[in-house]
C-alpha cells in the first residue's frame, strides 16, 4: 500500500516536498517511481529510484529541478520540487514495482500505486 502526500498551491519558483509511505510489503526488490498527470493529458514520468542501490533516472523536464531520495528506515521516498513551474502543475502519483530499469518509465509495469497528490503552481 502507498500513500501519497505533501502537495499544495504554491508560487512558481517556489519549492514542496512530496512524500510516499509504502508499507505492507519488503521494498528491497523494487522500483520507486513518480509519475504526474496534468489536466487533460496523459500520465507522464518524472523521476524513479531503485530501493536497492539508489539508482535514479529523470525526466529531462524536471533534471535538475527535482530530487528523489528515499527513507529506508521509515519505507519513505521523497521528491524534493524546486523552481517550480506553472507547467509542472499535475496530480502526482507515486508507484511501486518489480520492473527492469529500461522500463522503469512505464506506467503500465507499475501494479501498485498512491491514491495522488495535487500541486499547483501560480504564475
Amino acid at each position: 500500500q502507498l500513500q501519497a502526500f505533501g502537495g499544495g498551491l504554491v508560487q512558481a519558483g517556489g519549492s514542496l516536498r512530496l512524500s510516499c509511505l509504502a508499507s505492507g510489503s519488503t521494498l528491497s526488490s523494487y522500483t520507486m517511481t513518480w509519475f504526474r498527470q496534468a489536466p487533460g493529458k496523459e500520465r507522464e514520468f518524472t523521476v524513479s529510484i531503485r530501493w536497492s542501490g539508489g539508482t535514479t533516472q529523470y525526466a529531462d523536464s524536471v533534471k535538475g529541478r527535482f530530487t528523489i531520495s528515499k527513507d529506508t528506515a521509515k519505507s519513505t521516498v521523497y521528491l524534493q520540487t524546486d523552481s517550480l513551474k506553472p507547467e509542472d502543475t499535475a496530480t502526482y502519483y507515486c508507484a511501486a514495482g518489480r520492473t527492469i530499469w529500461s522500463t522503469a518509465g512505464d506506467s503500465q509495469y507499475y501494479p501498485y500505486w498512491g491514491q495522488g497528490t495535487q500541486v499547483t503552481v501560480s504564475s
